[in-house]
This record gives C-alpha cells, sequence and structure tokens, in this order.
C-alpha cells in the first residue's frame, strides 16, 4: 500500500507549532509526503520542524489575539492549495479549549479524503476520526495520541521529545562565553514579567556571576534595552527564530515565560527557569522534554481564567518571585557560577517513560 500524503493542521502561534514537532515526526514516518498548515505567526516555527516537506499558511478569521476578516478570497486560495494537494489524510491539532471544525469543513470542501481531530463537539461529517483527549494531557501529548491513533505511530527510535533543524552559529551575536538568556516578553502581557521586574532580575544574575544575553523580537527593543540596561548583552530585534534558536541552543539555562521561546529551548535542549502564570494549566503547557523549573504561584486568583492581561493588580504571580527563586533555579538547572542550594523538588526532569513529574516554586 502507497504510504499517504498528509496534511497536519496547527493553526496558532510558533510556541503551539512546536508543540506539534513530535507529532509531525510521527506523521512524516508513515507518510510519502508531509506538509503543515499553520497561520502567519507560526510560519518560521512550521519550517524549523523535521519531517515537514511543505509549509502552506492561511490566516484563519477564527484564531489569533487579532483575527483576521474573514475573506472569500483567503477561503477560495486555501481551498485551491487543498485540492492541488491531493492529501489523502488529515490530522487537525488544537488546544484543548478550541473546535477543529472550522477547518475540517474547509479541508473536506478542499478534497481532502479522512480528517481526524479532538473534538468535544459533535462533528457530523466532518470528521472521519473523531478522537477524544485524555484528561490533562499536555499538548504535546495530546497530539501524539492523536497521531498514533489516527494510525502514525511515533517510530521506537524517536524519543517525542520536541526538536527543530539544526540552528545556525550564532556566536558572532553572543560570543563565545557561557550565558544565560533571559526573554522577558510574551505575546500576551499575563505571562510575563513586568518590565521593571525582569530588569532587577537581569541585574541580580549579572552580580551573582552570570553573563546574562537578552532577547525578544522587532518590536521589543525597548523593551529589552530597558531590561538589558548596562548588565546585559542586549539581542533586542537582533534574530529570527531560526537565529533565536541558535542563541537558545548555546545557552546554559534559559528564564521565560510561557510562551514560544519556552518551548524554542526545550528543541534545543536548553533547561528552561518558566515563569508560568497560572492563566493557563501548567500540565497541558509547561516545557516539554527537558529539565525545567516552574516560578509563580500556581494557585494565585487568576488561576484557569485565560487572562490576557492580569486581572489582579500587582501582577503577584509573577512579579512577587524572588531574585532568590530565580537564582536558585538557574543553579539547579546547570546554569553558571552561582552556588546556592536549589529548593528540593524544584527541577523538574525531561520526558521519562512518556511523563513529566515536577513541582513549582
Amino acid at each position: 500500500m502507497t504510504a499517504p500524503r498528509t496534511l497536519v493542521v496547527r493553526l496558532d502561534s510558533a510556541g503551539d507549532v512546536l508543540l506539534a514537532g513530535p507529532a509531525v515526526r510521527a506523521v512524516a514516518a508513515g507518510s510519502s509526503h508531509t506538509a503543515l498548515l499553520c497561520g502567519p505567526h507560526g510560519e518560521q516555527a512550521a519550517r524549523l520542524l523535521p519531517g515537514v516537506d511543505e509549509v502552506l499558511v492561511y490566516d484563519a478569521p477564527w484564531v489569533g489575539l487579532e483575527p483576521a476578516p474573514v475573506s472569500h478570497e483567503e477561503t477560495r486560495a486555501l481551498l485551491t492549495a487543498l485540492s492541488d494537494g491531493r492529501y489523502d489524510r488529515a490530522l487537525v491539532l488544537v488546544s484543548y479549549h478550541q473546535s477543529p471544525l472550522p477547518v475540517a469543513l474547509l479541508l473536506k470542501l478542499g478534497g481532502v479524503r479522512w480528517t481526524a481531530a479532538d473534538s468535544e463537539d459533535y462533528p457530523g461529517a466532518l470528521l472521519d476520526l473523531r478522537h477524544h483527549r485524555l484528561p490533562r494531557r499536555h499538548e504535546a501529548e495530546a497530539a501524539l495520541d492523536l497521531a498514533r491513533d489516527a494510525g502514525f505511530p511515533l517510530p521506537p527510535s524517536d524519543s517525542g521529545a520536541l526538536r527543530v533543524c539544526d540552528p545556525p552559529d550564532t556566536t558572532h551575536l553572543t560570543g563565545p562565553e557561557p550565558y544565560v538568556v533571559l526573554h522577558p516578553g510574551a505575546a500576551v502581557p499575563a505571562r510575563s514579567w513586568s518590565a521593571g521586574r525582569a530588569a532587577r532580575a537581569v541585574a541580580a544574575l549579572t552580580a551573582a556571576g552570570h553573563r546574562v544575553v537578552v532577547t525578544g523580537g522587532t518590536g521589543e527593543k525597548d523593551l529589552t534595552a530597558r531590561v538589558a540596561d548596562d548588565h546585559a548583552l542586549d539581542l533586542g530585534g537582533a534574530t529570527d527564530l531560526p537565529h533565536l534558536a541558535g542563541v537558545l541552543a548555546r545557552a546554559s539555562v534559559a528564564v521565560v515565560g510561557n510562551t514560544g521561546p519556552a518551548h524554542l529551548a526545550a528543541a534545543v535542549g536548553t533547561p528552561v527557569a518558566c515563569l508560568f502564570a497560572p492563566v493557563v494549566p501548567a500540565e497541558r503547557w509547561r516545557p516539554y522534554g527537558v529539565p525545567h523549573v516552574l516560578l509563580g504561584d500556581q494557585h494565585a486568583p487568576c488561576a484557569g481564567s485565560r487572562a490576557r492581561r492580569c486581572p489582579v493588580p500587582g501582577h503577584p504571580c509573577l512579579d512577587a518571585v524572588t531574585d532568590s527563586a530565580v537564582l536558585h533555579a538557574v543553579t539547579a538547572l546547570g546554569g553558571g557560577p552561582d552556588t546556592a542550594t536549589a529548593p528540593a523538588g524544584a527541577v523538574v526532569p525531561g520526558r521519562a517513560s512518556g511523563t513529566e513529574r515536577g513541582a513549582s516554586v
């Protein structure tokens, strides 16, 4: 039997696309051709994933913080691309709170023969496999579960960790000396430190003997300049996603919120001290497959709210994290000269026997 031409759909952010990576590799192992349909914010990440032969981009009007308007022209272009692709199968990957049915309808209209997705909503004729994710499942593992039950098991030789293609050498940006990356920004402000709190953390890390590199996108130059100040190397706006992967790959530890660079750090094997606001559950979104520490009050009043901006004055779930806790976390993860004793149970190992274990600080 000829291996199918398969389309994987993940329409959200770069971090979401990176978490889909293990499932994409599982699909690629059982397909003659593997395409990934993503949104514009996920395109760079999609092009970094091993196993992807083709990337399609669609700005879906039901996705993102500022959704695109509904467009007949864009929808027709997508249907044409789907028809031209002659895909035998499709897997629609969505987060636990999202519906796969809008894109499943477009896949059917575009001629995709068979579609699978997790869906709590009744799919009618839109899904050939209506899958139900296990409760409390990490997003990466939920995607792998769907791939397996759709006939695409992960090969035994594949650990299932996040992975990207080899990033470029970035020593011309960072210099050769060991360093800790601090990435202060996030697309959702509730998931990051305030600028002043991040700046104080950089100063504390530097005072403890760490060399710090501050990273950020082109729209975050003012933020990274304030956070780096005179204490750290400021790479705000200096890296696209492949070069950010290179900077993270050579870091001893990354200090970052629950945002795309946390998953990029995991994909290049770098331990993560994750500033994790509990607006979404850590069990589903924590750094996957690498040693990490969760920093932040996981029982704060904002827990489970999915708030984009912190609803509690002073942003206490993250801004109340102490410099001592940050230094302990970096030390526990193997970063640099600080020799303070880390709190017991703070380090979360990487993926073991398909599960993750851990604690928060």
